[in-house]
């Protein structure tokens, strides 16, 4: 048991952790098939782009469309300029991340000129593994 600030963490809660989340990865699996299987029963049904749903012993299973509609960056940028109408088109300047890299190990660039340019973000993340096979 290890305790830290007022809390516990005992080695029940890592099995635990380590049991349920075993069991999630069984269980998105089991469930990623039946969609699939679902999918494919109503793409033979009503075709891969209708919405459906049945009705079976008290449960309902519905399939929706969602319909995302964008544009072809290349293209309509390249009619808008055709049809003179510049002022559609945006224009983003953002830096290369590739081309800044290989400037600094060429030397070209100094870690020194970007100073208060890089913008670092951190995102924790659990793992609990077992040190002995199962």
């Amino acid at each position: 048991m290890v305790k830290q600030n007022d809390s516990f963490i005992t080695d029940e809660m890592l099995v635990k952790y380590y049991e349920l989340n075993k069991k999630k990865k069984e269980i998105e699996l089991e469930m990623n098939q039946l969609k699939d299987l679902f999918q494919d029963y109503f793409n033979k049904l009503v075709g891969p782009d209708n919405k459906a749903e049945i009705t079976l012993n008290g449960y309902k299973l519905q399939r929706q469309i969602r319909k995302i509609e964008k544009y072809n960056e290349e293209v309509t940028v390249k009619r808008l300029e055709e049809l003179q109408m510049n002022e559609l088109v945006q224009v983003v300047k953002k830096p290369d991340d590739a081309k800044i890299k290989s400037a600094l190990q060429l030397g070209l660039l100094s870690e020194r000129n970007l100073e208060g340019c890089i913008v670092t973000s951190y995102s924790p993340a659990i793992s609990v593994k077992t040190l002995t096979p199962r």
